[in-house]
């Protein structure tokens, strides 16, 4: 008896197993990139017949012709519509033949990253959806489709209350960075100790939805603390030169002395939208402001950045002109700079697929900055031209410059202190990587044609072109702005071509 009663118990266990998992939907994504790319001067500062420099960019050594791949996978288990979690993985870039990346002889590389991971939930009886973990977050962006400020992965708590058809809130609370590094050393641990390393975020969205009219006014802030980022110089519990706080978009790339003992604060705000009323014409723009506060002013960074877009759909492409300005930094480095502050723009920017990080892939991008900030420019394209069933082109023309003082080229670049004020450009990057002034200019003319092979199989091939201008004056980089502006033996226009294959389901 006591052994068929354990069996029963045992097989009612296994049928409360089963229907549980059987309650669970669970539903796959991924996607897999071959890709090939072949190009030069991707710091426009050196030529081949010099260095043999290969493809320099953004700090990357790379050989002219590279071969590289990616996959994604993306795991959602849903058990009901509310109640669901997902997690995210991510494997590569890996370039071929390299032995970090897994992509040498032999392979069995550890490469494999969790890109995101988190829950969705709604409040029971209410339509307030939440989502905890590590997840993909942007402020709203009309013009480009990618936030100039912040589009990233984040560990994060968001939340979403629709009001009517009408009237939304969207808020997050997230946490880019945290015990990474510490604020003050422990002479008897070896260690920084971890407290005042944090960088929070509070954002609210506002999206209104109106027959043919899309708007969305947001703020957001963040608390940074002045033990985010490593410092190589010096300790953070004494007076250094700031690169404790330093971070590609969040400070001036100028410093002077700083305790680094308090807190920085960081503000930002903007509206953004679209017309569709009188489609097929459509109108987008994005206005946004942001600043950022320390306790040495030198560090200071604030500024704005708005874009336009105009665009009419026809049959056979969708023709569309567009324009944007930032602010630009001016010529007194020791009141900080005049650009807008940026946290992470890893959006795929619809202006530029190669002079800005636009490429939806993962070819080649971003050879003049990841961001428009400290810029001005004008555009033209056309959209998605197709002639031939399953493939399509978009052409693009882009002139641009910057709007930062002819003067503060003297200040970037420099290694040690000028006048009371140190460059940190080699170390924060706060010039991503470019740094135009009024006088200097670039042209880029990109192609990118699409085929769709078959439902879930993508071919594209993309080709682009940068010539950059700066200018030689004595006011601003001088006889030779390759080498004083860029550290290579003259300035070469940067160029390249991507082949992708990209399987996705």
């Amino acid at each position: 008896m006591k052994k068929l009663m354990t069996l029963a118990l045992a097989a009612a266990m296994m049928m409360g197993v089963a229907t549980g998992a059987n309650a669970i939907d669970f539903k796959a994504k991924g996607q897999w990139i071959m890709d090939f790319n072949y190009g030069m001067h991707g710091n426009f500062g050196d030529s081949k017949a010099a260095t043999n420099s290969g493809f320099k960019r953004n700090g990357n050594q790379e050989d002219e012709f590279e071969a590289m791949q990616r996959v994604r996978l993306q795991l959602d288990a849903v058990a009901s519509e509310a109640l669901s979690g997902t997690v995210f993985f991510e494997m590569g870039d890996q370039f071929w033949g390299k032995g970090k990346d897994g992509g040498a002889l032999g392979a069995d590389g550890k490469v494999v990253e969790l890109k995101r991971a988190y829950i969705d939930w709604m409040v029971p009886q209410t339509d307030l959806k939440v989502r905890m973990g590590i997840q993909g977050l942007a402020l709203p962006a009309f013009t480009t489709n990618a936030s100039q400020i912040f589009d990233d992965d984040v560990a994060a708590v968001s939340l979403n209350y629709q009001f009517n058809e009408n009237v939304g809130l969207t808020a997050f609370w997230a946490r880019p960075y945290n015990d990474n590094y510490g604020y003050k050393y422990d002479s008897k641990t070896g260690d920084n100790q971890n407290y005042m390393d944090n960088m929070d975020m509070f954002a609210v969205l506002l999206p209104l939805t109106f027959d043919g009219v899309k708007v969305t006014p947001w703020v957001m802030y963040a608390a940074m603390g002045p033990g985010m980022f490593k410092n190589d110089l010096a300790p953070h519990d004494t007076i250094a030169n700031g690169l404790g706080r330093a971070q590609k978009g969040l400070v001036s790339g100028f410093t002077g002395f700083d305790k680094n003992d308090t807190y920085g604060n960081a503000f930002w705000a903007g509206v953004t939208g679209e017309v569709t009323m009188w489609d097929p014409f459509r109108i987008a723009w994005d206005v946004n402001y942001g600043s950022a506060s320390y306790e040495d002013e030198k560090m200071n960074r604030e500024g704005w950045l708005a874009s336009l877009l105009l665009e009419y759909k026809l049959d056979w492409a969708t023709p569309g002109i567009y324009g944007w300005y930032g602010s630009g930094d001016d010529s007194n480095p020791r009141n900080g700079s005049e650009r807008m502050p940026v946290v992470s723009a890893n959006g795929n920017n619809q202006f530029s697929n190669f002079a800005f990080s636009g490429n939806p892939y993962i070819a080649r991008e971003g050879v003049l900055g990841s961001t428009m900030v400290g810029t001005w420019g004008i555009g033209a394209r056309l959209k998605d031209m197709s002639f031939l069933e399953d493939l399509k082109h978009t052409l693009r023309v882009n002139f641009m410059g910057g709007t930062n003082a002819p003067k503060m080229a003297k200040y970037v670049g420099q290694d040690l202190g000028k006048r009371g004020v140190y460059d940190v450009n080699g170390r924060a990057n706060a010039y991503d990587p470019m740094y135009l002034t009024t006088d200097d200019y670039a042209l880029e003319i990109g192609l990118t044609n699409t085929y769709k092979m078959y439902d879930n199989f993508t071919v594209m091939l993309d080709a682009a072109y940068v010539a950059l201008w700066l200018d030689d004056s004595r006011s601003t980089w001088g006889k030779n702005p390759g080498r004083s502006a860029l550290g290579g033996d003259g300035v070469y226009d940067a160029w390249n071509v991507n082949l992708s294959f990209v399987y996705s389901f």
